[in-house]
């Protein structure tokens, strides 16, 4: 692994890890269904950032059963952030009320 990847890696543990603590933050803060999905994306997020760098050094491999050459763990944990914010955005579509027509 050369210097480059490293950083990489880093840095993207580093930002993630900040991002689920201030989602974590605002998750005790808050009740609001929206927000609370989209602290759940944050937080897989941070897991799908955590599973992928296990997955460079090699951890993961053949500990699941997989489709093909792919995990399925793999699929659901790089799905689920965007499962997460979908749900929170029709959770916020639904609880607005459209504007009346004046």
């Amino acid at each position: 692994m050369d210097s480059g990847s490293l950083v990489m890696i880093i840095t993207r543990l580093f930002f993630s890890a900040v991002a689920a603590v201030f989602a974590i933050i605002i998750w005790s803060r808050t009740r609001d269904a929206a927000w609370m999905l989209i602290v759940l994306g944050t937080v897989s997020t941070y897991a799908e950032t955590v599973y992928s760098i296990l997955g460079v050094f090699g951890l993961t491999q053949n500990l699941f059963p997989a489709i093909g050459s792919v995990p399925v763990i793999a699929i659901l944990v790089s799905c689920l952030p965007s499962i997460f914010f979908i749900a929170a955005f029709c959770a916020f579509l639904a609880k607005r009320k459209p504007k009346s027509a004046v």
